[in-house]
Formats: C-alpha cells, structure tokens, sequence
C-alpha cells in the first residue's frame, strides 16, 4: 500500500465515535515508534475518537507487542488495537526471527479474537528507511494504521 493512495480507506471524519481502540506501543527504536504513535492518535482523534477512549500500553520490543494486544484485549475489550512497532535489520539474523514472530503473532490474534489487531510495524533495513515511514516522505505508518481501524470498525 503505497502512503500516498489514501483512496482505499472508506471513513468518514465521524468513524470513530464511541469506539474504543487500544494502541500497544513498544519503546524499541521509540523515536520511530513515538512518531507513528503521534500520527496514530491524531488520526483517530480527528475522527472522533474520544481521548479517554483511548488506552496505550507501552512494552520493551516489537516481540511483546503480541503480548501486550492479547492482555490489551483481555482488560480493556476494545473495537480494535494497533500495534506499533519499529524492527531494524542489523548484523546478525534476529531481523528476520523477530520481524517472523511479530507477524506470525498478529496474525494470530486476528484469528483468536473477535476485532482487529492493526499491524503497525515497520521492518527496515536501515534507520532512516523507518524514519521516512514514520513521518517522512514516505508518509506515517501510524496514520495508516488508525485509518485501517476505523475502516475496519466504522459499521460495528
């Protein structure tokens, strides 16, 4: 999904009322991931999205995220939760462990739970790939995410 065709979301600037989403946020490579989390809550507050409506878990890694959505789920029981989170390849394999892992876990709670896990997670080979998904020329990951969201749970 290229950042700049907006077109594919169906959401009107109400979509989000009275909906409660969760957001997990994991603080590896936090000046990425606070960047998509920022777009991410101006997004779903601009469409209505009551702030106390709103609940954010923060956890270490993008591997806990999975953790954190099922527990998210579990206590808060809301519309739906987006996951965000931020891998960078280094030298060694554990990109690929991780970024496997992650997707094979969000995929997993898709299956197990009744609303939509949001899959926010941007997996780059390099820093600055992140940085232009986080708020660069390639868009916000995060403002995408909150729009797949609402997409997603404006009719429930």
């Amino acid at each position: 999904m290229q950042s700049s065709d907006h077109n594919q979301y169906k959401i009107d600037q109400n979509s989000g009322k009275n909906k409660r989403i969760g957001i997990v946020q994991s603080l590896w490579n936090n000046d990425i991931t606070q960047k998509m989390y920022s777009g991410c809550i101006d997004t779903l507050i601009n469409h209505s999205v009551a702030p106390k409506d709103i609940k954010t878990l923060e956890v270490p890694g993008s591997f806990e995220l999975i953790y954190g959505g099922k527990r998210l789920f579990k206590q808060y029981k809301p519309h739906a939760i987006i996951l965000i989170g931020s891998i960078i390849k280094g030298e060694t394999p554990h990109f690929n462990f991780i970024s496997q892992a992650v997707a094979n876990g969000v995929k997993d709670l898709n299956i197990l739970f009744e609303i939509p896990f949001i899959f926010c997670v941007s997996t780059d080979l390099k820093k600055s790939q992140s940085l232009e998904r986080a708020g660069g020329k390639l868009g916000n990951k995060g403002i995408e995410a909150a729009k797949t969201a609402l997409h997603l749970i404006q009719s429930n």
